[in-house]
Parts: structure tokens; sequence; C-alpha cells
């Protein structure tokens, strides 16, 4: 994973991402559920799926357009990249912009009430695994709303 400030590109530490409680974590590709077990039972989480997004799905742009303006949720965001690349840009304790670029074997937790917003990169393709304490409480809230 790639973190930086979008503002001016210079790197930021975990310990920034941590301020905000946003967790990362790199897990291998071939035997990630028992890492994915233990959060669940530490975090509270009940519910496990996969979402993919790919080029050739016909709804892609308006699927995407749903996360690209800055928005949070009630819930967790939690990802385990299993293949391709997505870009997060979440906002720092100070308001700034942090771009964090996921790749396989990234696992995020954005935390609830965590402002962000969510974009695919140019090969846009992604496949994670989703983490949820309430599935039905995981609703985008648009800033301004």
């Amino acid at each position: 994973m790639r973190v930086s400030w979008l503002d001016n590109d210079a790197e930021i530490s975990e310990a920034e991402l941590g301020r905000v409680g946003v967790l990362h974590q790199r897990l291998p590709l071939d035997d990630y559920q028992g890492a994915l077990d233990r959060l669940k039972a530490e975090r509270g989480y009940v519910a496990q799926d996969i979402v993919e997004l790919r080029p050739d799905m016909p709804n892609l742009a308006a699927v995407c357009d749903k996360f690209k303006d800055e928005h949070l949720h009630r819930d967790d965001e939690v990802r385990f990249v299993l293949a391709g690349a997505g870009v997060f840009d979440i906002r720092s304790a100070e308001g700034r912009w942090m771009r964090l670029e996921v790749e396989a074997s990234d696992l995020i937790v954005v935390p609830a009430d965590l402002y962000h917003r969510f974009f695919l990169t140019d090969r846009q393709e992604i496949r994670c695994v989703r983490l949820f304490k309430d599935a039905a409480g995981w609703v985008p809230e648009y800033r301004g709303e």
C-alpha cells in the first residue's frame, strides 16, 4: 500500500493513519482467513462476502459514482484486496486528504464515521473480501446531507 498526502504527495506513516483509526495490514493471499476470523472476533464483524468490480460490468460507472463523493458509514469499512487495486482518500485529523492506494494482500479498516471516498485505478478492477458488523447499516452518508 502506498500512503501519501494528496496535496503534496509526501509519504504518510502508519502512525498518522492510526491517529484517525485506520488499520492497515498485509496478509498472505494463500492463507488470509485465519487473520480475518481473528479480526471478526476482536471487532464484532458478523458477515463476510466478496465484492468484485470489473471493466466489463454493465453498471460499473453507476456503482463507482456512489463512492466518489466524500461520505462516511455508521459501520467500519473493511476490505481485504484479493486482486486488482483501488484508491481510498481519507480525511486526516486536520482535515487534509490522505491517499491510500491498495492492492492485492492489503487489508484496510476505515473506521465508522470517518469521511472518505473511493475510486478504482485505471485498470478499473478490484476483488475484495468485505466484513460487516451489520450489513444493513452499511450505507454511505454524504458530507453536507
